[in-house]
């Protein structure tokens, strides 16, 4: 379209020729308002008809200011503009300004009409205006529009938005056609109020009626069965999504990744996402921070490393789960890289993003970047708190982290069941056990919260490290609620640590009742057996493990160097390096025994000759990771390790003295806790 007032003249200044014109849109503003001028040189400009058709196209740019003004010099307005300007105002966001419209056209006297209703019901749901929608609710039946299909599906989203489910079901029930907006606004209503299962009962109710859903309806059922963890509607919607032809919507593709993710199938969320056509930023997120939650943080950066290929970049979601993955790889250089991507201040000032980065360098032992971040947060909410509070505890700064609480206190922050683990937490790892006994009867009498299962079973693990076993088990007698398979797990590990092969056996019955196929209760009460040399009640348990075709979770450590993160398992020798490892390892062995190490081979769970067990203990993953870790960087450089499952004591012994042999400061973070080795000392020395 050419520029309408270069291109016109007097002779086609007729509203017929206008209007056609106007017909056929804009390709920008500037042509829009050249329209507008020609209708006010020709004496149009007040013409309601021509007028619509212009706040049209005002809306459609998103010139909501601009079409204001336009209404604002009209000296007649009708129904119709008025209603335009309504829903333009809701179609921009705008739900205040479209609110104020609507008492603005009452006050003129304008009797809305079922236009009008469901755009000004649509702006009373967003903000949430409850008390206006009721008394519009009122209007409407005194109206006789209380049977307009598209007028009630706006009361029934108004009802169920605002929290007010039974009124919402009551205006659903009344309708004699019900479409799929209506539908979906019921099982959002449910979702809203925690009623999940009757969101997906809803659903299979809206197929069964014959209505075809769209993928709104879709994505909302989605997110009911993947908070739920009802992996077995899930499926069964996405074979009907596959039959509807559906599977391509972008929107509906991201939300079973996202279903499988947060069920644990990883598998079946990789198969879906490899197969959408179309990938946004949401669907990478997704798969990422699917990866990251289940324990895959590897798979997690090869994810992100994909996506960055694709030229992303990455959203604040993406940010927190590649942070979270780097977190379990404590993969500090790898993290501070992908924190680069996004600039300072979107950390600093989103508390999402900012809890994120401070977790990251806490758990990759770097608790002085990750205060530095702290206190260059703007908004300080409870969440950032407890992240620096749970660094700190974990870092071996207890006393440091009380003192932070004592902050959260002044700042007039009410501390929440997340604040108390973190501070139980710091107490298990210092031995504070008085502390711990204050800060635990303190959230009952002090805070109004009610203790639950977590901060038991930090209780437990407090007290049973501490030796005191008996009263950690009269603790578990005395809870309120069952204790679950954490609260006995940790019982296990005082008992383990303090070698009561007695009570060790009660509790594992109880652990075997719970979780009978997870193979660490197994591998634990073994591990008992052996540092007593019960080696035939050991023999018995890996037999009773065979025969239940349980398998032992293999040793799996990390370590990242110049950016790249490797993957060691015990006894590996698939490394390209791995000839300069294990000469390092017989090296550093011939160094421990001259220092006067012995290695600790009560921690092989085996009974097999004393020179196999110390050759055994040599290829954990960890003491390869070092070893790499020392042939491949500086003398300066800080080595850091995580391991998924627990660093045995003669790994923890041994490292302690190779720290203090090669002058160098090793981190190990295993699935308990930090050791932080410095010239022969460790931060977390009374744990063994």
């Amino acid at each position: 379209m050419t520029v309408f007032a270069n291109s016109i003249s007097p002779s086609f200044a007729t509203a017929r020729e206008i209007k056609k014109r106007l017909l056929q849109g804009f390709d920008s503003i500037k042509q829009l308002k050249h329209v507008h001028a020609f209708l006010l040189r020709v004496g149009l400009d007040q013409d309601n008809y021509l007028l619509n058709i212009l706040l049209h196209s005002c809306f459609h740019f998103g010139q909501t200011n601009y079409g204001n003004r336009i209404f604002n010099q009209t000296k007649g307005p009708n129904i119709f503009l008025w209603n335009t300007m309504i829903r333009g105002f809701v179609s921009n966001d705008c739900f205040q300004r479209a609110i104020e419209f609507y008492g603005s056209m009452r006050m003129e006297g304008f009797l809305p009409n079922n236009f009008t209703f469901p755009f000004v019901l649509k702006a009373c749901a967003r903000q949430l205006d409850f008390q206006l929608g009721v008394r519009i609710h009122n209007l409407i039946v005194k109206a006789g529009f209380d049977y307009d299909v598209f007028v009630k599906t706006s009361l029934l989203c108004l009802y169920a938005r605002c929290g007010y489910l039974d009124r919402a079901l009551e205006v659903f029930d009344e309708m004699p056609d019900k479409n799929v907006v209506s539908w979906t606004a019921i099982i959002s209503g449910y979702i809203n109020e925690g009623k999940l299962r009757e969101a997906i009962d809803t659903f299979r109710n809206l197929l069964e009626t014959g209505v075809r859903p769209d993928s709104f309806s879709l994505v909302r059922v989605l997110s009911a069965c993947a908070q739920l963890g009802d992996l077995s509607s899930g499926e069964w919607i996405n074979g009907y999504i596959t039959e509807a032809g559906m599977e391509r919507n972008v929107f509906v593709a991201t939300s079973l990744v996202d279903l499988y993710a947060k069920c644990g199938n990883m598998e079946k969320a990789r198969s879906v996402f490899d197969q959408m056509p179309e990938k946004d930023i949401v669907s990478w997120s997704s798969i990422i921070q699917g990866y990251a939650s289940n324990g895959l943080p590897k798979e997690a950066l090869d994810m992100f490393f994909k996506m960055r290929r694709e030229n992303l970049k990455p959203d604040c979601y993406a940010m927190v789960g590649v942070l979270s993955a780097c977190a379990s790889l404590g993969a500090l250089e790898l993290g501070d890289r992908a924190s680069s991507l996004m600039d300072r201040n979107e950390f600093l000032s989103n508390p999402v993003l900012g809890t994120a980065l401070i977790d990251m360098y806490a758990k990759c032992g770097s608790m002085a970047q990750s205060w530095e971040v702290f206190r260059a947060m703007k908004d300080k909410d409870r969440v950032v708190w407890n992240a620096v509070i749970s660094g700190l505890a974990m870092n071996g700064y207890v006393k440091f982290a009380f003192g932070t609480f004592g902050q959260v206190e002044k700042c007039g922050i009410q501390p929440n069941g997340n604040t108390f683990i973190g501070l139980l937490c710091g107490c298990t790892h210092a031995g504070f056990v008085d502390e711990g006994r204050q800060f635990f009867n303190s959230m009952s009498r002090v805070f109004s919260l009610t203790p639950t299962i977590e901060h038991y079973g930090c209780m437990v693990d407090l007290l049973g490290r501490s030796g005191l076993l008996d009263e950690a088990h009269e603790l578990i007698k005395s809870m309120p609620m069952e204790p679950n398979a954490i609260v006995w797990g940790a019982l296990l590990s005082g008992c383990r640590l303090h070698k009561n092969t007695d009570m060790a056996e009660h509790v594992l019955k109880r652990l075997i009742a719970l979780e009978p196929w997870n193979s660490g209760n197994y591998v634990l009460l073994s591990n008992i057996y052996s540092g007593s040399h019960k080696w035939n009640d050991a023999a018995q348990i890996r037999l009773l493990m065979r025969d239940r075709g349980i398998q032992k979770i293999r040793g799996c450590s990390w370590i990242e160097v110049d950016g790249v993160v490797h993957e060691f398992l015990v006894g590996d020798k698939s490394h390209p390096l791995s000839e300069r490892i294990y000469a390092k390892l017989e090296e550093l062995a011939k160094k421990l025994k001259a220092a006067g190490f012995v290695p600790t081979t009560d921690y092989v769970l085996f009974d097999i000759e004393e020179e196999e067990k110390q050759h055994f203990l040599g290829c954990h993953s960890e003491k390869l990771a070092l070893a790499f870790g020392l042939v491949r960087t500086a003398p300066n450089d800080v080595i850091r390790i995580a391991k998924n499952l627990r660093v045995c004591g003669d790994c923890h012994q041994a490292i302690k003295l190779i720290s203090k042999i090669t002058g160098r400061e090793i981190i190990v973070r295993d699935n308990n806790r930090f050791h932080c080795f410095i010239e022969g000392s460790c931060s977390c020395k009374d744990f063994w």
